[in-house]
């Protein structure tokens, strides 16, 4: 006969491994009538979702491209003028609305944060005038402010710029 105090901790120990099935999980979106989808045998970096939208990088088409799914509709959203072949994207972030795409970008060795507008089709280069190394970029839900990371005399620092490109006066003390 099994003693109580014995099932105790198996009980406990399958509670805790069932537990992990939860999060996190593959998600599995089927083709779009063009035949693309979320996933794909690329290499898919970077994933960034805001509200309904995921935005991530992919070399699906041989260069390192940013790429924004809509999970409502399941469809892959088309993105005239941002990707170029002469250009590694990476870290994409996504407006709550997905009208604003931010992401690094390297071109010829020099790295930058630039800024898509979807509805006007436009790509800007936010750091054109900071002579630094740059990474990671994120944008806020209503796409109003940009944070992103400068290398700054050996060491890394945090700018917040808004969205025509000017940095925002941060208080750097501690409260």
């Amino acid at each position: 006969m099994t003693k109580p105090t014995t099932l105790i901790p198996i009980f406990t120990c399958a509670g805790l491994l069932t537990g992990c099935f939860g999060y996190p999980r593959l998600v599995n979106y089927p083709f779009d009538p063009g035949g693309r989808s979320l996933n794909s045998l690329a290499s898919e970096l970077s994933p960034q979702s805001s509200g309904r939208y995921i935005v991530f990088t992919s070399d699906r088409r041989g260069s390192q491209d940013v790429y924004l799914f809509d999970t409502l509709t399941r469809n892959l959203m088309d993105l005239p003028g941002l990707n170029a072949f002469d250009t590694i994207a990476s870290h994409p972030s996504v407006s709550e609305d997905a009208r604003y795409i931010v992401f690094a970008a390297s071109r010829q060795g020099r790295s930058a944060i630039f800024l898509y507008d979807r509805e006007t089709r436009q790509s800007r280069n936010l750091t054109a005038n900071l002579q630094a190394e740059v990474r990671n970029p994120t944008i806020n839900a209503d796409g109003t402010t940009i944070a992103f990371e400068f290398s700054n005399n050996g060491q890394w620092d945090i700018a917040v710029y808004d969205r025509n490109g000017q940095p925002l006066n941060i208080p750097q003390d501690p409260r």
